[in-house]
């Protein structure tokens, strides 16, 4: 498989080989991570196409490193784009349901005006990550960043859905004493 740095130099090239490289290297992360937010196989399709477009505007200037991060970067925040636009008024999506659980966490990020704040709670949250152990972080991480359900989460960390559920709600509440002892309204 061809590294990501030649995967970039074909983007600044311009030949369309790199979405095809960079699609079969990440390809079935980047329509998995989408699928667990539009829950749909049509609609990740869309978005990861979508995403493959904007990175190949992007690339160059951009020159990102790791190309994992940001193209999966883009792939979720076109999937959260389609996802609120066509599910935000219904409860069942399993990807509401995760922002729910950790909603009570945090306050209300909607009506900040000043987006300081919110770059500020994101290095507190990201600090509060490094206190956890790797597989903890990496169970928050796929819950909250991927969306993975707790089964999903379950087999790929080789635990039981329980042992997920009651992990995650001790990581939400020790985040939110964290928070808390932070002065960050909760």
């Amino acid at each position: 498989m061809i590294d990501d740095e030649k995967i970039i130099e074909m983007f600044f090239e311009r030949s369309e080989q790199a979405i095809r490289e960079m699609d079969m290297k990440y390809g079935k992360l980047c329509h998995n991570l989408s699928y667990s937010i539009v829950n749909n196989r049509h609609g990740a399709e869309e978005c990861v196409n979508e995403a493959y477009f904007g990175a190949w505007n992007a690339i160059p200037p951009a020159r990102p490193d790791p190309l994992l991060s940001y193209i999966a970067k883009i792939v979720r925040n076109v999937s959260l784009k389609i996802y609120w636009r066509k599910e935000a008024a219904k409860r069942s999506g399993h990807y509401k349901i995760a922002l729910e659980e950790i909603e009570g966490c945090i306050a209300d990020r909607k009506t900040v005006e000043d987006e300081i704040e919110a770059r500020e709670l994101a290095c507190i949250i990201g600090e509060f990550l490094d206190t956890l152990t790797v597989e903890n972080r990496v169970i928050f991480t796929r819950r909250y960043w991927f969306a993975d359900s707790y089964k999903d989460i379950a087999e790929f960390m080789g635990l039981s859905e329980k042992t997920i559920s009651v992990r995650l709600t001790r990581i939400r509440e020790k985040m939110k004493q964290y928070l808390i002892e932070r002065e960050v309204l909760v």
